[in-house]
């Protein structure tokens, strides 16, 4: 940005002038993820060479082993016609079990030798079968034959978020939606860092990440890149490689290689910008001073315009006004510099809630609505 930074921020947010380093700092995001020589720490893909169904055997009785020919069934032979995702891990189908349940059926690419290949199914499979929280996506089996390795969880019915920020379900989602989806996701995360049998870092908190509902609930899928946090209570980081997607790493991660809670922190809250913006943490098309996408909201922050953040196809009012405030107050904490200034998940998922509380005072008498594809009105449903 050309802008001079040295009488920044102004009087009116002196107190916000530690969260500004936040955007000088946002650069170093962007660069290709690195690799130590060595990882300290827990890790979650360490099976000590044996087969990984029996590692869930032993641990997790509900599992279910599904064989190749069950899930050739549910999607029949694997046809592009139920393909509903493509990443570097593999493809994702959607699938019908034998009971009835519709599922998504993640394959990982042939070459499960790889050695990140098989570290990310480790670790999104030995997560998921640890774990059970309403904002998490369940997990329900999964399928080892030869070179296969599948993955079998729930399917959630209304695409990702990034789909809906970019309009391709024809809906725009209104603030109160908004501000749940990211309550909902805050719960999540909270629940990976304080609540499972162990302490989880997510490591890949994004939009495309968050999938939901039919009622527009969030649920927080892809545990590929997931690590356990310290396992000493006087520990405050696993040293570890860094992994993650541009615009979200956490730049203290990114410098140090230090992985604490307070990396799926950082990320949260460029989501959070992204969320209430509508657009993606890197928009190379726009102008310069608008391309990263977090800078560009805390400008008009401290400019005190934050409503001229807040996503386009959103009526502004008193009440978005006062919201959007909020909200990017709250994003910038959670994207602050250094891991000592954020807050806590937990911390973040109470102000959020604060916020909700706020909010529905202001439409007491007018709740909110969202038009649909057809143009009809739905009501939302209070979480």
């Amino acid at each position: 940005m050309s802008e001079s930074t040295a009488s920044w921020p102004p009087p009116r947010l002196r107190e916000h002038s530690r969260v500004f380093g936040m955007v000088n700092t946002l650069g170093s995001c962007f660069l290709p993820s690195r690799q130590t020589s060595e990882e300290q720490g827990t890790s979650l893909d360490d099976t000590s060479g044996k087969p990984f169904g029996k590692f869930l055997h032993e641990k997790s009785s509900g599992t279910i082993f599904f064989t190749i020919a069950e899930l050739n069934k549910a999607t029949d032979n694997f046809s592009p016609l139920v393909k509903i995702g493509q990443g570097g891990f593999g493809t994702v189908y959607k699938g019908k079990l034998k009971d009835g349940r519709l599922v998504a059926i993640k394959r990982a690419k042939k070459n499960h030798d790889d050695a990140q290949l098989s570290a990310e199914y480790c670790n999104e499979l030995k997560t998921l079968s640890t774990i059970d929280h309403l904002n998490l996506v369940k997990f329900i089996g999964y399928a080892e034959e030869g070179p296969e390795r599948i993955l079998v969880v729930e399917y959630v019915t209304n695409g990702n978020l990034r789909q809906h920020l970019d309009g391709q379900f024809g809906i725009v989602l209104d603030l109160a939606t908004r501000l749940d989806i990211a309550i909902d996701v805050a719960h999540a995360i909270t629940y990976l860092h304080l609540y499972a049998d162990q302490s989880i870092i997510h490591r890949d908190i994004k939009s495309t990440n968050i999938l939901l509902t039919d009622n527009f609930r969030a649920k927080v899928s892809d545990f590929g890149f997931s690590r356990i946090g310290p396992s000493d209570f006087n520990a405050t980081h696993v040293s570890t490689q860094v992994k993650g997607t541009v615009g979200y790493v956490d730049p203290e991660y990114l410098k140090t290689y230090q992985l604490t809670q307070k990396s799926d922190v950082y990320s949260f809250g460029v989501l959070l910008v992204e969320l209430f913006t509508g657009r993606r943490p890197i928009e190379q098309k726009r102008q310069p001073k608008e391309r990263i996408t977090t800078k560009w909201a805390f400008q008009m922050y401290l400019d005190g315009c934050a409503i001229e953040a807040l996503d386009s196809r959103i009526n502004r009012s008193t009440s978005a006004y006062l919201m959007m405030e909020k909200v990017l107050e709250l994003a910038f904490k959670c994207a602050a510099s250094t891991r000592e200034e954020r807050p806590s998940m937990k911390k973040t998922a109470e102000m959020l809630w604060n916020i909700r509380k706020d909010y529905q005072g202001f439409w007491k008498d007018r709740p909110g609505l969202m038009l649909s594809k057809s143009g009809s009105q739905r009501q939302l449903q209070s979480i």
